[in-house]
C-alpha cells in the first residue's frame, strides 16, 4: 500500500509503527540532469538546484531516524546523503557522518583499520553496486540531439526498456543484476537487524531496488519515474516484508 502524508502527521505515523525504516532517494538535480544530457557514470556534481533539493529532503526527514546510510561511488548521490543528514541534525541523533571504505574497495589502503566510535558516528558506505546504469556511448550527449540523431523510438528504448542497452551500455536489467544482490546481501541486512537505512543513489538502481520491494514486473518497472531530491520510506518488518511506503512529495 502506497501513502502519501504531509509532514505534519509523518511523526505520528512513525510512533503508530516500530519497525526499520528503509529510505531511497534519488540524489538531487546534476549539473548534467540541468543540461538534459545522459550522465550514467560520468561523476557530475549537484546543482545548486540539486543541492537546495537534498538540503529540501533533509527537512522532510526531520522526524525519523538513520543509523546506517549507503550511497553509490559517485560524487552526486554522495554530496546528496550528506547534505540529508547534516542539515537536519535530529536525523543522525547528534552523531557525525563518516564515510567508510572496506577492503572490497580497489582503492583499498588499509582504511577499515580505523574501527570508528559507534557511538559518535553515522557510517555512510559507498559502493559501485549502487551506481548508475552506465550509458555507454551515450554518455555526455545532449538527450534531444541524440533522439535527432538516431530517432525518437530508438532513443526511447535504449532509456526505458527493460533488457536493450545502448550502444556499449547497460540495460536495466543489467543494472538490476548487479545492484540487487548487494541490496539483499548488505543494505536487507542491517534493515532486518532493526537499523534505519537511508540509501542515495540513482534512478536506475534504485528503481532496480524498487522493482523488488514493490513486486514490480519488467513491463511496469520501465513507467518507473523518480523525481530528484524526492524522499520514498518503507517500513519493513524483521523477515523483510513491507508494511508501508511513503512518498515525502
Amino acid at each position: 500500500m502506497q501513502i502519501h502524508l504531509g509532514l505534519g502527521n509523518v511523526e505520528e505515523f512513525i510512533e503508530a509503527i516500530a519497525m526499520s525504516h528503509l529510505i531511497l532517494i534519488r540524489h538531487g538535480q546534476s549539473l548534467w540532469n540541468a543540461a538534459n544530457k545522459f550522465t550514467g557514470w560520468v561523476d557530475v556534481p549537484l546543482s545548486e538546484r540539486g543541492r537546495a533539493e537534498a538540503t529540501i529532503a533533509s527537512t522532510k526527514l526531520r522526524n525519523y531516524r538513520v543509523n546506517v546510510c549507503f550511497t553509490s561511488t559517485l560524487f552526486r548521490a554522495m554530496e546528496t546523503a550528506v547534505i540529508c543528514l547534516t542539515e537536519c541534525d535530529e536525523i543522525c541523533g547528534g552523531k557525525t557522518p563518516i564515510f567508510k571504505h572496506g577492503e572490497e574497495d580497489p582503492n583499498w589502503h588499509g582504511w577499515d583499520h580505523y574501527d570508528g566510535e559507534p557511538d559518535q558516528e553515522l557510517p555512510i558506505f559507498t559502493t559501485p553496486q549502487l551506481d548508475e546504469r552506465y550509458y555507454g556511448k551515450l554518455q555526455g550527449l545532449n538527450k534531444q540531439e541524440t533522439a535527432e540523431k538516431f530517432g525518437a523510438e530508438q532513443v526511447h528504448l535504449w532509456r526505458r526498456s527493460f533488457s536493450e542497452r545502448p550502444p556499449g551500455g547497460e540495460s536495466l536489467e543489467d543494472t538490476m543484476n548487479r545492484t540487487m544482490p548487494f541490496f539483499r546481501d548488505r543494505i536487507m541486512a542491517h534493515v532486518k537487524a532493526g537499523d534505519h537505512v537511508l540509501v542515495a543513489a540513482h534512478g536506475n538502481s534504485l528503481r532496480s531496488i524498487m522493482m523488488d520491494l514493490d513486486q514490480l514486473t519488467p513491463e511496469e518497472v520501465i513507467l518507473l519515474e523518480l523525481a530528484t531530491g524526492v524522499p520514498i520510506v518503507y517500513t519493513i518488518d524483521s523477515d523483510g516484508n513491507v508494511l508501508q511506503k511513503v512518498i515525502l512529495n
